[in-house]
């Protein structure tokens, strides 16, 4: 029999082998959520797993069943806080809301000085590609 320790939990497992094949070791839900609330926030898992003598899929997989609150193998309190599952999604409802009223489009205002002589011209905004282009013949 062998021993592993994890945070003063020993998790005990067998390494009989039955008919030349090794068992599968069963782990306890208290050292699965252990494990599960021992990984950091951008700590691989991989990392984790190899420190604990686990492979790396199956802590990705009590990490998902963890998350899943129906499925209920490990407790989500064992979940750090950015890992524990949202529990309430709010609906969606219609919130009706007052809208500024539309303020009037601003014109373009243009104006020309030369010498004594000022031209002021004023162009709709919806039209800046038409004033664009008339003030590309213009200063032709």
């Amino acid at each position: 029999m062998s021993t592993s320790t994890l945070v003063g939990h020993v998790n005990t497992f067998s390494d009989q082998t039955v008919n030349g094949r090794r068992r599968r070791r069963v782990h306890s839900d208290e050292f699965k959520a252990n494990v599960v609330a021992a990984l950091p926030p951008g700590m691989s898992m991989a990392a984790v797993a190899m420190a604990n003598g686990i492979n790396a899929n199956l802590l990705r997989r009590w990490v998902r069943t963890a998350e899943i609150p129906s499925a209920g193998n490990l407790p989500n309190a064992a979940l750090p806080s950015h890992k524990r599952p949202v529990t309430q999604i709010p609906s969606a409802a219609f919130v009706p809301m007052q809208l500024p009223a539309p303020t009037p489009a601003a014109d373009i205002r243009i104006e020309l000085r030369r010498g004594a002589t000022t031209i002021s011209v004023n162009w709709p905004v919806d039209a800046a590609p038409a004033c664009a282009a008339w003030m590309r013949e213009l200063l032709r």
